[in-house]
């Protein structure tokens, strides 16, 4: 009796989850493996006909310069998230704190992220404008004669573009340390206090250690996040000036869907995800020396 009840709980549960494998199945496993398939082909988007070519994209992708170039723009990208995750760290203990006005701050800060990247792009664009946008008209008035180009010069584009990802990311963050902040015990840090440690010691050694959890679900989802972001860069400069702001993503969908070359994209995206892959596994072994749990 006991036996086929748990069988029959067993077919409830595989009932419930069946619409979700199925859609993991359908619209991830198979075009993956669709997608390594095309990495041995010549395939063209349209095109009723494969070549195999063997490694030739692989080889092509090991000798193709926007590759690497693509490659350093998005490890230059990446630095962006420790930044913004230390900034919502700190803003997070300000917020945590009896601040005026707190609610309101925090949805202002939460704000940015449940935003269009598209929305974003725009708005960036125009605070960033070389000659009339509000952030160089700013540095000319504290004397500033020659304000960077922001998006407009190759030089500095990749960095603006580091800044908004910074700003849209610093919320939600922010919501998520809040969260953890929330959860460590006032009566250990009122000890500590008693304890003679400063406000400095505290958080060095008390608040940080008790959040390195959360600290290392932000970096390893922030870092897989940023990887494959596309809508606020093509929305700003369309992997431009140049290809100074052509990151992987981008780099990808450039190849399939402007030059229709599915095979060689398929090589890239498999790149992709292999960084992907390594980026996860150095953080997972990395997370043992400073993540408490």
């Amino acid at each position: 009796m006991g036996g086929s009840w748990l069988r029959r709980q067993q077919w409830i549960g595989m009932l419930f989850i069946a619409p979700n494998m199925i859609g993991v199945l359908l619209f991830f496993i198979i075009p993956a493996l669709f997608s390594l398939g095309l990495v041995f082909t010549d395939w063209k988007f349209g095109s009723p006909v494969f070549h195999f070519v063997g490694l030739d994209n692989i080889t092509r992708l090991l000798h193709d310069d926007l590759f690497y170039i693509s490659l350093k723009n998005t490890g230059l990208f990446l630095l962006s998230v420790p930044i913004s995750i230390i900034l919502a760290f700190l803003v997070a203990i300000v917020l945590n704190q009896s601040v005026y006005v707190k609610g309101l701050l925090r949805a202002m800060y939460f704000m940015p992220y449940i935003t269009s990247g598209v929305a974003i792009g725009f708005v960036w664009m125009l605070l960033f404008h070389p000659t009339q946008g509000p952030i160089n008209q700013f540095l000319r008035m504290l004397g500033v004669s020659h304000p960077p180009e922001w998006l407009a010069s190759m030089d500095t584009s990749m960095y603006a573009i580091d800044i908004i990802w910074i700003w849209f990311m610093l919320g939600y963050n922010m919501i998520i340390y809040l969260a953890a902040l929330q959860e460590i015990s006032s009566e250990l840090l009122e000890a500590a206090r008693i304890d003679g440690a400063s406000y400095g010691k505290i958080i060095r050694n008390i608040v940080f250690p008790l959040v390195s959890p959360t600290t290392f679900l932000l970096l390893i989802t922030g870092l897989i996040m940023t990887v494959k972001t596309f809508g606020i860069i093509e929305a700003t400069t369309q992997g431009g000036p140049g290809s100074s702001t052509t990151i992987l993503s981008l780099f990808v969908y450039k190849t399939a869907f402007s030059y229709y070359e599915m095979g060689y994209a398929s090589a890239i995206s498999w790149a992709l995800f292999v960084i992907i892959l390594l980026i996860t596994l150095l953080q997972w072994f990395g997370q043992k020396k400073w993540v408490h749990y």
